[in-house]
This record gives C-alpha cells, sequence and structure tokens, in this order.
C-alpha cells in the first residue's frame, strides 16, 4: 500500500475534531442547557421578587389609604408603583373581592368570589394568568388593617412577554456564547495541530514519499515534541538498518556471483589447463627432434646457404612452438608454491634483465624505483619474476620506439605489490574483463599466444592476491599486483 492511498481515511485533524472536539462540544451543549435552564428559573424568580419588593412598598399605604378611606391616597400610591418598577397592572380589592381601585391597560380574568377566598386565607400568592389573550403574571398580596384584620387585596400584574424577552435574550447571548467558544475550542486544536503536529507529521510523510519514489539516502530531520523527535529518530534508525541489510545482502550477492565466476573460472582454467599440458606433453618431444636436427644440420659446413636458410627458419620456428609449449605447461601446471623470502627490488631487477635485451632493441627506456629498503616478502620467486617478465615483455611490445615502461615496487600497511605501466595506446576498458582469459589476446595473429596475462592472474592468485588493469599517467596501460604481506613484514 502506497503512501498516497491512506489519503482516503481520515486525517489526524479530522480524528482530533471528530473524536475530542465533538464530544467536548457536546458536554459544553449539554452543560450550558442545564446550566441555562437554571438561569432561567433564576431570572424567573428574581423578576417575581422585584414584583414582590413592590408589593410590600405599597402595602403600607394602600393599608393606612383604605383604613383611613382616602381614595386620593390609593389612588397616589397606585401611581407610585409604576415609578418603582416595570409593572403592567395594579388592583386593589375590598374582603368581598370587589375592586375599588385600579392602575394598568387590562384586567386580569379573576373571579370576585377566587380573591375574596385568597383574601380571607391571607396568603401571598403569585402565578401567570390570560388577560384577554396575553400572558401576565400576578401577585397578590392580603391587606390588613392596624387590629390585623383583612381589609382587601393587593393585584401586582406584570406581562408574562417581559419574562420571556429577557429569558429569549439569555438564550440568544448563552447560544452565541455557546458558538464562540466551540469556533475558539475548533480554532485551538487546528493551530495546536498544526504547530504541535501537523507541520511535524507533514514533513515525516513528504519524508517517507521522497524514499518511496527511490531516495534512499534521504533522511528525517528531528525537530518538534520530544515524540515527534522520538519518531523521526527511530525512522532514521529504521531506515538505517534496511540500508545497512541491503549493503549487507548486495555485497553477499556479489560475493556469491564473484564466488561462482571464480569456480567457473577455475574449472574452465582446469580443463584448459589439462588439455594445455596435455597438448604441450604431445608436441614436446616432436619438437625437440625437430630442433635437434635442424641444429645438426646447420652445423655441416659444406651445407649450401640456401638449404642452411631453411633450416634456420625451422629452427626459428621450433624455437617458437617450444616458447608456445612452455607457456601451455606453465598455464597447465598445478605445482604447489615453493615460498622463501624475497626482496621485492630483487624480483623487480632479476625480471628486468630477462627483458632488457628486448627492450633495448626497441629503444624502448626501463625505469625501476621503489621505497628504499624494499619492502620483503614470502613468495614463489621464479613464478613472481615469470609474471613480471610477462608484464614487461607485454609493455615493451605496446610501446613504440624511443617509449618508456616504469616498474615500481610499493608496500602499505596490509598489502604489498609491483605496478607496470608503459605510455602506449592502453587497452580499451570494454575489453579489461577479457583480458585475462586464456588464449584471449588484441595482439595481432602469430604474435601472441593470449596466455601471458591468464598465467600472470593465475600466479597472482596462488599467492592470495590479485592482477588489475586501468590507465596509466600517459595514457597507456598499467598493471597493478597486489600481494598480502607476509613473513616478516606482516
Amino acid at each position: 500500500m502506497s503512501i498516497w492511498s491512506l489519503k482516503r481515511g481520515l486525517s489526524l485533524r479530522v480524528s482530533l475534531l471528530l473524536y475530542l472536539v465533538l464530544p467536548l462540544i457536546i458536554v459544553l451543549a449539554v452543560t450550558g442547557y442545564y446550566s441555562l435552564e437554571r438561569l432561567e428559573q433564576q431570572v424567573e424568580k428574581r423578576m417575581q421578587e422585584d414584583i414582590e419588593l413592590i408589593a410590600r412598598a405599597i402595602r403600607g399605604p394602600l393599608e393606612h389609604s383604605l383604613e383611613h378611606g382616602r381614595e386620593g391616597g390609593l389612588a397616589q400610591t397606585l401611581a407610585s408603583a409604576f415609578r418603582i418598577g416595570r409593572v403592567y397592572g395594579v388592583y386593589v380589592y375590598d374582603a368581598g373581592g370587589r375592586k375599588i381601585a385600579s392602575s394598568g391597560p387590562r384586567e386580569p380574568e379573576v373571579h370576585s368570589v377566587e380573591l375574596a377566598e385568597l383574601a380571607a386565607k391571607g396568603d401571598r400568592v403569585g402565578g401567570y394568568q390570560d388577560a384577554r389573550g396575553a400572558q401576565i403574571y400576578s401577585y397578590f398580596v392580603p391587606l390588613s388593617d392596624s387590629v390585623g384584620r383583612n381589609t382587601g387585596l393587593l393585584q401586582l400584574t406584570r406581562e408574562g412577554r417581559d419574562f420571556q424577552n429577557y429569558i429569549e435574550r439569555v438564550r440568544k447571548q448563552a447560544l452565541v456564547l455557546l458558538s464562540l467558544l466551540a469556533l475558539l475550542l475548533v480554532g485551538i486544536v487546528i493551530y495546536a495541530h498544526h504547530r504541535v503536529i501537523g507541520r511535524n507529521l507533514a514533513a515525516l510523510v513528504g519524508c517517507m514519499a521522497r524514499i518511496e519514489k527511490g531516495d534512499r539516502s534521504h533522511r528525517a530531520v528531528a525537530c518538534g515534541p520530544r515524540e515527534m523527535r522520538h519518531l523521526a529518530v527511530g525512522m532514521n534508525a529504521m531506515l538505517d538498518s534496511i540500508a545497512r541489510s541491503e549493503n549487507e545482502l548486495e555485497q553477499r550477492r556479489r560475493n556469491q556471483i564473484e564466488l561462482e565466476q571464480r569456480l567457473l573460472q577455475s574449472q574452465k582454467m582446469a580443463a584448459i589447463g589439462q588439455l594445455a599440458a596435455g597438448v604441450a606433453h604431445e608436441l614436446g618431444t616432436p619438437l625437440s627432434v625437430v630442433s635437434g636436427k635442424a641444429q645438426r644440420m646447420l652445423r655441416k659446413p659444406d651445407l649450401p646457404a640456401p638449404i642452411a636458410e631453411v633450416f634456420g627458419q625451422i629452427r626459428d620456428a621450433v624455437q617458437r612452438m617450444e616458447h608456445i609449449v612452455r607457456q601451455l605447461l606453465d598455464f597447465g601446471r598445478s605445482n604447489p608454491l615453493r615460498l622463501r623470502t624475497a626482496a621485492l627490488d630483487a624480483l623487480a631487477e632479476s625480471a628486468a634483465a630477462q627483458v632488457r635485451e628486448e627492450a633495448t632493441a626497441k629503444e624502448v627506456t626501463l625505469r625501476l624505483e621503489g621505497p628504499q629498503p624494499a619492502p620483503r616478502t614470502e613468495i614463489d620467486t621464479v613464478r613472481m619474476e615469470q609474471v613480471l617478465m610477462n608484464l614487461l615483455l607485454n609493455a615493451i611490445q605496446a610501446t613504440d620506439p624511443g617509449g618508456r615502461v616504469d616498474l615500481r615496487w610499493f608496500a602499505d600497511d596490509q598489502t604489498l605489490g609491483f605496478e607496470v605501466a608503459d605510455d602506449g595506446p592502453g587497452v580499451p576498458e570494454e575489453l579489461h574483463n577479457r583480458l585475462f582469459e586464456p588464449f584471449f589476446t588484441t595482439k595481432p595473429v602469430g604474435e601472441g599466444t593470449g596466455l601471458g596475462l591468464a598465467v600472470a592472474q593465475a600466479a597472482a592468485r596462488d599467492h592470495g592476491g590479485r592482477l588489475s588493469i586501468g590507465r596509466s599517467e600517459s595514457g597507456g596501460a598499467l598493471f597493478t599486483l597486489i600481494l598480502e604481506k607476509s613473513g616478516e613484514n606482516k
């Protein structure tokens, strides 16, 4: 499953809103609902208490006016009730329930019998009533004289819509406040998500997307809160572990391929070596016979010159064939190494001495160089001199007249070896892998057997080393023979 296919699910921000903010808003709404209901009750009670306060304020003057029969005092007291607070109507009844004074636009629908009963009981009562289609709140207060006898009843009213309008305003304000709180909560969560999680998580997702596209070297930047940093560090550690595992697997695969190739090459070389040794053995004796007879004929003093020239050509051809036979024998032999301690400069000088005649004939300068005192190691001197001689002969043949061939020895902490460089045309890079195959040669037909480098490579491997080809500073070929240190220099 790719990273982008996961986008069909809920994002972390939406999940936070659904599973955190939404429940909080619901809890807030339920709490607000019950709080508002309680507030409405408190508001209604407070407004009722306002009516009761007004009733208590005008009760005394009304009782005094009723006891002394002062109608003007009644009217003045009723008018003062409207100045004290928001009162819809004020009504005064006698003990029998008959209205004796009133002030207000509408009269509530209350029967005189009910009023008489209220006056007789002497209880203070409040409640909602219908006054010609309008809901009003009525509060009844009994009136008495100076000796405590019930003399009448006071009724104060207030419009029900006053309560309703106020409660409606409270509801609207509560709804606005709840909405603002919800929006504020959503905004805080979104902002906090972006600052703390969103951008850091987006960076991690972007990092994983780059890795998914093939950028295996890319790593996440550890930033943000501690948990996000731990996540980035953990992801980087996982990627490093995967990279190491892949590198190990790749290295094992390469080693396996190399071992298989070496096994196949060894089997191939062994088969070719057996064939070469058999062919060389079968050719060796006849060639020796031909060479011996040609030598005896050339020793005769009375041999005509044309015939002597023919026998000379036969001798030269046989010598070339014997050289090829020796190379076949060298390639096919599986003799164990005869190790002895030798200095690298001595090996180089011995090999150079054997090819100096060819170098002089072609006017090629042969230069030897390396650190002194030269490193010493345990080595099969005969086979190593043969390797160096083959490399030097190839270099001399590839160099133009007047050129130069360098033989250098070197050593470091773990390895030592030789380098043979020439200033010839070099070897095309596409031929580097085939150059050490038996019977492969870049020389014209008749000028090489293709066994010299194969023999050199086999000798290097027998010593636990390797022979490689590159390009010299002058553009020619550079052969490097690397051996592991052994003996007193290890």
